[in-house]
């Protein structure tokens, strides 16, 4: 009997703890990625704005999902969307938790990880990736966010990028607000978004 059947016996022997099912899931975890079987990992973390799922991929972090978007619903649109093979692993998301924490504390304006930005394409993923240039603690308009991409015409696009932003908060689409100073809408609710506004105008 090998070394990997004694722990198959053990396991099997052993009172089922809390502890147990974590080394399990840990074990699972490793061997899934050691055999590339991991594609997309995920894990939930507490915020100021409620509980957060991230999820990320090899290329980089590919969603960041408010409790009010349902986590399992998030959940079943990645493993359609970019791959079935998808599994709880906190350590695969420690950097962007980390960030994340220091964000919430006040301590980062930036963040600094790799993105997988393959949710989104054409106009939506271009004002996307500009929405990082809005610096911490200003805001822009959905018409100033056109101009910024070159497309003056396209207000209300702008705000449908903004609204289907796969990364809140990483990618800061709550910095954007209508030409009026009204918040307009976000994908984790208006409550959240002044969260976010509120917490960078007074850092």
């Amino acid at each position: 009997m090998n070394n990997t059947d004694h722990d198959a016996v053990a396991a099997a022997s052993a009172p089922i703890t809390a502890d147990l099912l974590a080394r399990l899931h840990s074990r699972l975890e490793a061997d899934a990625a050691a055999e590339g079987l991991l594609d997309v990992a995920y894990t939930v973390v507490d915020s100021p704005v409620g509980d957060l799922l991230l999820a990320a991929t090899p290329t980089g972090l590919v969603r960041v999902a408010f409790a009010v978007e349902d986590h399992d619903a998030v959940l079943t649109a990645l493993a359609e969307k970019v791959s079935p093979r998808i599994m709880r692993a906190p350590a695969r998301l420690d950097p962007a938790a980390r960030e994340l924490d220091e964000y919430f504390a006040g301590r980062r304006h930036r963040f600094d990880l790799p993105l997988d930005l393959s949710l989104s394409s054409g106009f939506r993923r271009l004002v996307q990736q500009h929405l990082p240039d809005i610096d911490y603690g200003q805001t822009r308009s959905y018409k100033e966010m056109a101009l910024m991409v070159g497309n003056p015409n396209a207000v209300r696009a702008v705000g449908t990028a903004c609204a289907t932003n796969p990364l809140p908060v990483v990618v800061p689409c709550h910095r954007v607000l209508r030409t009026d100073g009204s918040l307009g809408g976000y994908i984790g609710g208006l409550e959240a978004k002044t969260t976010l506004l509120e917490m960078e105008a007074a850092a």
